[in-house]
Order: C-alpha cells, then sequence, then structure tokens
C-alpha cells in the first residue's frame, strides 16, 4: 500500500515540476527574440481555446500512435455508437479510445490515495473507470434519439407545407433545414448530411435509409419505410407525409394520455408512505394526547 502511495505521490511532483518548467523550456532565446522585435512581431497571449485544441491534439496524436502500436482497429459498432451519440468526426474514435485509457488510470490514482484497502479501491476505481465511457456514450445517444422524436413532428408538419406548396422533396429538406437549424439541431445536421449524400451521388432512398441506421429512432424508422413504399409505388409524397404527420400527433397524444394514467399508480407509493403519516400525525396526534391526559386522570 505504501508503495502505491509513493508512485502516486511521485507521478503527481513530476507533473507539477514539469508544468513549472515546460514553458521556461519552450520559450524562445535571447537572438530568436531580438529577430522577432526586430521585425515589429509581437507574440499572441494563446486563449483558452486554442490551449484546449493543443491538448486535444496532443491526446489525438497519443491515441493514434498508441493504437497503431498496438494494432488495435476501430470496430463498426463503436462507430454507429458514436454515430448515434452525434460524435460524426474522423478523431470522435480516437477521442474514445484516449478517454477508455485515461479514465481507468484517474480512477487508479485516485484509488491510490485512500489509505484503507487500498488496492481493493483501486481495482473497483479502475472497473469503474473503463465502464464510464461506455455508460456515458449510451446515455448521450438515449437523450440524443428522444430530442430527435419530440422534433420530428414538427419535422414533418413543415416538410407537409413546403410539399404542399408545390416543392418537391429534396427542395422542402433545404428549405426545412434553414427553418430548423436554430430549434432542432440534432435533426437538422441529420437532414443536411442526407442532402449532401443525396448531393454526392447517392440514391434518394438509400441515404434515408441510412439516416435510419444511423439514428435508430423508431419514428425515422417508420418514415422512411412509408418514403420506401412511396417511391416504390408511385404514391403522392405530400399524401404520405400528411398520414404519417396526423399518426406522429394520435402517438403522441396517446403517450400523453399513458404517462397521465400512470401518475394514478405512481402517486400511491409517496401518498401512502409521506402524505398518509403526516396527516394521521396532525389530524390524529392532538386527539391521542387529550385521551392519554384523561386516561391518566382516571387512574388518579
Amino acid at each position: 500500500m505504501q508503495i502505491l502511495f509513493v508512485v502516486a505521490l511521485g507521478v503527481m511532483l513530476f507533473c507539477i515540476v514539469a508544468i513549472l518548467v515546460i514553458p521556461f523550456m519552450l520559450r524562445g532565446n535571447r537572438e530568436s527574440r531580438r529577430v522577432i522585435e526586430a521585425l515589429g512581431e509581437k507574440h499572441a497571449e494563446p486563449s483558452i481555446s486554442d490551449k484546449v485544441d493543443r491538448l486535444q491534439a496532443g491526446v489525438l496524436r497519443v491515441a493514434q500512435d498508441i493504437r497503431t502500436r498496438l494494432g488495435l482497429s476501430i470496430s463498426t459498432r463503436s462507430i454507429d455508437r458514436l454515430a448515434a451519440a452525434g460524435y460524426q468526426g474522423a478523431n470522435a474514435p480516437d477521442l474514445y479510445f484516449a478517454a477508455e485509457c485515461l479514465v481507468p488510470l484517474a480512477g487508479a490514482f485516485i484509488g491510490s490515495f485512500i489509505p484503507k484497502s487500498t488496492l481493493f479501491w483501486v481495482f473497483i476505481l479502475v472497473a469503474l473507470g473503463y465502464l464510464l465511457p461506455g455508460i456515458w456514450l449510451t446515455e448521450r445517444a438515449r437523450r440524443r434519439r428522444d430530442r430527435i422524436g419530440k422534433s420530428l413532428p414538427d419535422v414533418i408538419d413543415l416538410l407537409v407545407i413546403c410539399v404542399e406548396a408545390g416543392l418537391g422533396l429534396d427542395q422542402a429538406l433545404l428549405r426545412v433545414n434553414k427553418e430548423i437549424a436554430a430549434g432542432h439541431p440534432e435533426l437538422q445536421k441529420e437532414l443536411a448530411r442526407v442532402h449532401l449524400e443525396q448531393r454526392a451521388g447517392r440514391p434518394r432512398m438509400e441515404t434515408w435509409q441510412n439516416l435510419a441506421d444511423r439514428l435508430k429512432v423508431r419514428e425515422v424508422s417508420i418514415f422512411v419505410s412509408m418514403l420506401t413504399q412511396a417511391d416504390r409505388f408511385g404514391t403522392p409524397i405530400s399524401k404520405t407525409l400528411s398520414t404519417f404527420a396526423e399518426d406522429l400527433r394520435t402517438r403522441r397524444r396517446q403517450r400523453v394520455e399513458e404517462m397521465a394514467q400512470k401518475t394514478k399508480v405512481k402517486i400511491i407509493v409517496p401518498l401512502v408512505f409521506c402524505i398518509f403519516p403526516c396527516l394521521f400525525i396532525v389530524l390524529l396526534g392532538p386527539a391521542i394526547l387529550q385521551i392519554v391526559t384523561s386516561l391518566k386522570g382516571f387512574g388518579r
């Protein structure tokens, strides 16, 4: 236990000394500063965002180097999970890999300072640190799916209005993207990606199917299936969108009614264990005290 504490203390002292010494080591020598002053250039103080970008770039380089040396490849499942959570950049897998490596190390560092059962807490915190990025990513993806599901009825209504006004589906999609950028940014980014894939040459139904596979939202999958059937059988798009918008409103109303019915059952537990005891104390307490006092009087 003492060895772990000494190692952790040494790592912490090394990091503190490195933070204090590195700025002096990276500072230019006297000749370089003189040349810069002669040219009239001034060193701009780096902002916080620049420092964060540099730190992120350094972490990415280290993560890519480690992953390359170990021969670890990025699985398709991890890429799909990151896309479902909204991380679709090229650096997202490397950042996730870095989080999976750094969070357990942070857990081991914190656990080494616990005086009792140090090895046990180190093991527990390392395991939690390994699982924490996956749990956080799953929760973020779930919240994003919920937001997209709530945004979809408004977007479908706008699509119906644009299509009934005479626009095609692609032009209506562009118009809706401009309108929902402020209120529904997640769905706007996904629809913008659909438009870019179509401009790149992919078939329309393939881009919509990629959207459904990427989001994994039930309403979006139903919507894409309806578009596929309308395109296959020649059904008017405006009629299909109107039917789907009405179905979404019906589903939303039924969901609200279901939640309202569930509250009657959920309120029983706090009512029985929290509210009723307080009422009994307030209403029956004075009467019980009077009865006890009267019985003591009779006993005398």
